[in-house]
């Protein structure tokens, strides 16, 4: 009279703040200040005020501008030699050090980047930039309470300041305040009609709420002002995989693909889409491409699993679902879905024990505690069985296949009763369970 019920989860990979989760997701902070002076051809730049220097070896310009031509072209070491050589010449240069600040926190120096900042800063307590710019060294440093401070006195001094509001917001939504960050980047776009970072992080914000239509029309703003922005293709598939409209979000996915074949999270979430739909071949060539550029993307291999275990190859879950467990061993769900290929492929023992691992992690996992219940009563170990179902009744009292269940491992011991009492509230909590039904009318017959 049994029937089991299965279930497998899978870990979808959402947006959310940088850092979060591989791939390109929210548009970096926006420094500002600074003195600049060139053609804007960094090696012309270079040989024009090295010649200059040559000339005059104290051409304190010379040396700030030269060293803005070398931090364009990422040699951060040689800006920071010229800075500080034009600092040994004018030690109350103030852009100097706002540049040189600049540079240390290109370099992730954040700790001389905010040193400098902050010396710009008493030479002239009212540079709005170097406030911004200390703010941004503090947020890379993870101390966003402090960014949110200079972030804020920045906009004291500069209340028209787009960049500082953009950077405050990217710092309230780092925090989880997420009406605060909707409410900074709002205010910069009504400063900056066209910056696209701001429509691109305030769908990211509305996302984290909950207000998916919102993030959809912000993303869709900023691919207007920049059809060529792989984020926001990436982040309004999100968006659209949320609600479960799968086509959107391959398209957006794909998009995204196309200007940025490295996006492995892209790959990833096309694959969870596509398993959405049920396409498991085509989810599965995706995680396929994920990890390909990712080794170690764990729930790209939990994932693949999940659908390889859904075409019932149950080798090829396993081999993924360990692959997963080896680079992340705390992973419940992949315990308990690895279970449950060990159950479906009749090998009750290895299912029993990950279904226990799994329950050491968690211990208020219910239907782990009822699959663990199947593969004691596919023993027929009914004792353990109805002990597993209870468990996970008492965890989840309206979780009709349990009851079910362990009705039917009540039947097995010969308690009729009880098998009874079990089938009548699957039959309650699931009116349409036909096996139910058609148990009790066995029983009936059977005068119980």
């Amino acid at each position: 009279m049994s029937a089991k019920s299965m279930s497998n989860e899978a870990v979808r990979k959402e947006s959310g703040r940088p850092g979060e989760c591989t791939g390109t997701h929210a548009i970096p902070p926006v420094p500002t200040g600074g003195s600049q002076s060139g053609t804007g051809d960094a090696d012309q730049d270079i040989a024009k005020y090295t010649e200059m220097i040559q000339r005059n070896p104290n051409d304190t310009a010379a040396y700030n501008n030269r060293g803005n031509a070398y931090k364009d072209k990422g040699d951060y070491d040689r800006a920071i030699a010229d800075y500080t050589q034009a600092l040994r010449l004018d030690s109350n240069d103030v852009a100097v050090y706002s540049n040189r600040g600049i540079a240390y926190k290109d370099k992730g120096d954040y700790d001389r980047a905010i040193a400098d900042y902050t010396q710009a800063l008493r030479l002239d307590s009212n540079d709005a930039a170097a406030y911004n710019n200390r703010g941004l060294a503090y947020q890379d440093k993870g101390d966003n309470d402090r960014a949110i401070a200079d972030y804020t006195q920045a906009l004291r001094l500069d209340p028209n300041s787009a960049a500082a509001y953009y950077n405050r917001g990217n710092v309230y939504g780092n925090k989880g305040d997420y009406d605060r960050a909707v409410a900074d980047y709002t205010q910069a776009l009504w400063l900056d009609p066209n910056l696209v970072a701001a429509y691109n992080n305030r769908g990211l914000a509305y996302d984290d709420k909950g207000g998916y239509d919102r993030a959809i029309a912000d993303y869709t703003q900023a691919l207007r002002l920049d059809p060529n922005l792989a984020a926001a293709y990436y982040n309004r598939g999100n968006v659209y995989g949320n609600k479960g409209d799968y086509d959107r979000a391959v398209a957006d996915y794909t998009q995204a693909l196309q200007l940025d074949p490295n996006l492995a999270a892209a790959y990833y979430n096309r694959g969870n889409a596509y398993a959405g739909k049920g396409d498991y071949d085509r989810a599965i060539v995706d995680y396929t491409q994920a990890l390909w550029l990712d080794p170690n993307d764990v729930a790209a291999y939990s994932n693949r699993g999940l659908a390889y275990y859904y075409r019932g190859d149950y080798d090829r879950a396993i081999v993924d679902y360990t692959q997963a467990l080896r680079l992340d061993p705390n992973d419940v769900a992949v315990y308990y879905n690895r279970g449950s290929a060990y159950a479906d492929k009749g090998d009750y023992d290895r299912a029993i024990a990950d279904y226990t691992q799994a329950l050491r992690l968690d211990p208020n996992y219910a239907v782990a505690y009822s699959n663990r219940g199947n593969a004691y009563a596919d023993k027929g170990d009914y004792d353990r069985a109805i002990a597993d179902y209870t468990q996970a009744l008492r965890l989840d009292p309206n979780d009709a296949s349990a009851y079910y269940n362990r009705g039917s491992a009540y039947t097995e011991k010969g308690d009729y009763v009880r098998a009874r009492a079990d089938w009548e509230k699957a039959l309650q909590l699931n009116p349409n369970d036909a096996n139910a039904r058609h148990n009790l009318e066995v029983l009936r017959g059977m005068g119980y």
